[in-house]
């Protein structure tokens, strides 16, 4: 109830007045029936500009630490992640992600919407990382179309390290659903799941215009960090 709440009678009002948000492909999103929709996640306000753009409810594998924070804002973070239906996935190692798509698979299985990120984290420059396979795994297995999708302009409204998001014009853009049905029963084939992925970062790249970077986002992020103790250390 609370979702609806917010998305029609608080938050999404409010967003579409502040950030006006260009629109684009929303036909591309089945009405009914089980799909993924897999984004590029250039920034906090994603959780939220995307969602209130689409008719129908969409849950996302949200990453656990928004679920565990310190303080008043880490209980309040919280408490609207959960009261949303959004999923905590521990990002830690091999079986946590086990754990984070048989979470997605379920629901799949009530034929819902799947909303996932597939460079897993935040990017930490405003271009475009490598896929991370999980979405693969789950469009393959589940049976499912994949619906890329790609925020503009949030970047450049709240990038890392920012609060509170400048007031800009932003735009939500969705692709033609991709059908990897050709590919069932192969999700446990390594070169399988990395074509499928790639393939759909591909097609964001396409609707986004950012500029793709071969690695994984979190092994930059890594990278960053140790540099940045090796300064002050």
């Amino acid at each position: 109830m609370l979702y609806y709440i917010l998305k029609y009678a608080v938050l999404g009002p409010l967003l579409r007045v502040l950030f006006r948000p260009r629109l684009e492909g929303l036909e591309y999103v089945p009405e009914e029936g089980a799909a993924i929709v897999a984004g590029n996640h250039l920034s906090f306000s994603d959780h939220f500009l995307m969602p209130v753009m689409l008719k129908r409810r969409i849950t996302f594998l949200a990453k656990q630490e928004y679920f565990t924070g310190p303080g008043i804002k880490g209980r309040l973070t919280a408490a609207f992640f959960r009261a949303v239906g959004q999923i905590p996935v521990d990002r830690s190692g091999k079986e946590a992600g086990k754990a984070a798509i048989r979470e997605g698979l379920g629901v799949l299985a009530r034929d819902e919407l799947l909303g996932i990120y597939p460079e897993g984290t935040r990017s930490p420059d405003g271009k475009l990382y490598k896929g991370k396979v999980g979405v693969a795994v789950m469009a393959i297995r589940g049976k499912v179309p994949v619906i890329p999708c790609a925020m503009v302009g949030t970047f450049e409204i709240q990038p890392p390290g920012r609060v509170v998001p400048k007031i800009r014009r932003v735009s939500v853009r969705f692709g033609e659903p991709l059908d990897f049905s050709r590919y069932e029963g192969m999700e446990d084939e390594k070169a399988i799941l990395r074509a499928v992925t790639d393939e759909i970062m591909y097609k964001v790249m396409e609707l986004s215009g950012q500029e793709y970077v071969d690695r994984y986002a979190a092994d930059v992020k890594a990278e960053e960090s140790r540099r940045f103790r090796g300064l002050i250390g």
